[in-house]
């Protein structure tokens, strides 16, 4: 972080005060830190069944290029083809089209239960509450999404939503809202959520997913997961809504033999997830199973918003796997929670500023070591941490700084470029103004400490002894 937080937005004071309780919360810390371990220990293995992993890290990145820098023509071709087959596409702006486009159809079949696979785009537009306020019950399927909604939290990461918390947390969450015995293990605890959520998926008129990726050529939805309750969320209930961002857009069906394993073994650390569907409309005649009929709710929200900026456009080939959220420094003190956005970690602070607005969420660009590890680990090669830089820049260029920071970086860069200047004073000195003066940068950070003498100060003195 920086001292672009010195004049901080209300979002912004919160991130600042919900992170510092988060990485003083040694018991969260001890949580999370035990759960990334465990899939720091899945990777590897997943990463074995790849016989050169960087060319096929390149080859998705090509992929996901040629794909958004072809979108018009791409989302078209899939509504084509999904058409044809009976499907009804639908293209909503933002969230409030989605949502009142999602009610319109609930009002038609006169829905009273809806069965939700994960998915995180539908958080983002916030559909729990919506329905809610519509009357309509909402039943999140996803056993970690399924914790999260009993708890009345929202998703703590990506892929595993309630990582965050503890198998004895779990234990009484369920003691307490299901009326179960307490300290039940994790298997009978999932045979428990099993049970209860089969019922919901028969009363369930309405089914609603996300989508992993757009298949253009053959026009279907394609989608990854471990439980199977996506896979019966998009088949038992009469209707199924699939509400999908318009960057999860893959040329062709050929594509999945790389994608599917590769979010497999970035996400989960899986040589492939157990359940993986390719949905490409309504039940047809010949055909003894599925929903009468599909919708498929393609959103906006803001991402043409990444489209037109060619210097972060490469953040719309996101994947979704999660990993840089567990290679970050950052995100493994403070947590999911901290953000208060949809999207956390190192790529939630990069797409959230232009999904929301840079005024309002540029201090979430800040909340980075740059250590570059996000980049490391991305499945598609996104230069996160370079994109962080350019939002910065960004922000600043756009005028979302105050007189007092400009001030003081301005008055910086005179000291740095005039070598008088800047050698003016021993480095006790230095660390004695600034850390004195500058109380808002040492608040959360180290105290700075200068070297006795500067570089060029030595070169001279060594210089002199020749």
């Amino acid at each position: 972080m920086n001292n672009v937080l010195l004049n901080m937005h209300p979002s912004a004071s919160s991130f600042i005060a919900r992170s510092k309780e988060k990485a003083f919360d040694l018991k969260h810390r001890a949580t999370i830190n035990f759960n990334i371990g465990k899939y720091n220990l899945a990777v590897p293995r997943g990463k074995s069944q790849f016989q050169d992993i960087e060319l096929a890290r390149q080859m998705a990145k090509n992929a996901k290029w040629n794909a958004i820098e072809h979108l018009d023509a791409m989302l078209l071709e899939f509504e084509k083809k999904i058409t044809e087959n009976g499907a009804k596409v639908i293209w909503a702006e933002d969230a409030e089209e989605a949502l009142q486009e999602i009610g319109k159809i609930c009002r038609e079949k006169e829905c009273r239960t809806i069965v939700k696979s994960k998915s995180m785009v539908t958080e983002e537009i916030h559909l729990n509450k919506f329905l809610e306020e519509n009357g309509i019950e909402s039943v999140e399927t996803d056993l970690g999404e399924y914790i999260q909604q009993m708890d009345d939290e929202p998703p703590y990461h990506i892929v595993t939503p309630a990582m965050h918390k503890s198998k004895e947390e779990i234990a009484a969450l369920f003691a307490e809202k299901l009326g179960v015995e307490e300290n039940l293990p994790p298997s009978e605890l999932t045979l428990v959520a099993r049970n209860v959520l089969r019922k919901k998926f028969a009363e369930a008129s309405v089914g609603i997913t996300g989508a992993n990726f757009i298949v253009s050529d053959i026009g279907g939805i394609a989608i990854t997961e471990n439980e199977g309750n996506a896979r019966l969320s998009v088949s038992l209930p009469e209707t199924t809504i699939v509400v999908a961002g318009i960057e999860k857009v893959i040329p062709s069906m050929d594509d999945l033999e790389l994608f599917w394993p590769l979010l497999s073994t970035f996400g989960t650390g899986q040589f492939v997830t157990a359940y993986n569907t390719i949905i490409t409309g309504p039940k047809q005649k010949k055909e003894a199973d599925g929903p009468a009929e599909m919708y498929v709710i393609l959103l906006d929200n803001g991402r043409t918003n990444l489209l037109a900026n060619e210097k972060v456009r490469e953040a719309l080939y996101c994947i979704r796997c999660g990993a840089c959220l567990n290679a970050c420094p950052v995100y493994k003190n403070i947590g999911g929670h901290s953000y208060e956005t949809t999207y956390s970690g190192p790529i939630g602070s990069i797409i959230t500023p232009h999904l929301r607005g840079m005024k309002e969420f540029k201090h979430l660009s800040y909340a980075s070591s740059l250590c570059g590890n996000c980049t490391e680990v991305c499945p598609v090669r996104i230069n996160l941490h370079e994109l962080l830089l350019e939002n910065r820049a960004e922000s600043v260029s756009e005028g979302y700084t105050d007189f007092s920071e400009r001030a003081m970086w301005k008055v910086w860069k005179m000291a740095t470029l005039r070598r008088k200047t800047y050698n003016m004073g021993s480095g006790v000195l230095k660390n004695a103004f600034v850390n004195r003066f500058f109380k808002a940068w040492t608040q959360y950070r180290g105290h700075l400490d200068f070297a006795p003498k500067t570089f060029n100060e030595m070169w001279r003195e060594k210089n002199r002894k020749k």
